[in-house]
């Protein structure tokens, strides 16, 4: 399974700084950052620092590393305003989708493992969603 750095990789690029992002979030874990195509007001991408070329690399020994990023997608969709929460009443609002693209037929185009955290105001509702 792959894991080191890629010297043609995109995102090892943006990790290592060599490729400016507008990033969000950044620690020695992971780098998040706004996409530079957004299918939604709101569209941001959680990367891990490591390279893991898709989620069908990943094994148990990469379980710490996915939780880790699973919880951190809704902490960062609250700061950049697409956060779920649930009223007094019970109602809840806002929200996002958290989506990982996995493959040719999954839609990947960037070959290291990342996150897309998709969110905002409801106009892109019923839209297609397809995220590198």
């Amino acid at each position: 399974m792959p894991e080191k750095k890629l010297d043609n990789c995109i995102f090892c690029k943006i990790v290592a700084g060599q490729i400016p992002s507008k990033v969000i979030y950044d620690d020695d874990d992971f780098i998040a950052f706004h996409d530079i195509n957004p299918a939604a007001p709101i569209h941001f991408l959680i990367v891990p620092k490591k390279h893991i070329s898709t989620l069908s690399d990943c094994d148990d020994s990469h379980a710490a590393l996915l939780g880790k990023m699973m919880l951190l997608a809704p902490k960062l969709a609250q700061q950049q305003g697409c956060g779920y929460e649930v009223d007094g009443n019970g109602s809840g609002t806002g929200g996002f989708k958290a989506l990982f693209n996995t493959g040719p037929d999954g839609g990947q185009e960037v070959y290291h493992l990342h996150l897309h955290v998709i969110g905002g105001p409801r106009p892109w509702r019923g839209r297609t969603i397809v995220a590198a």
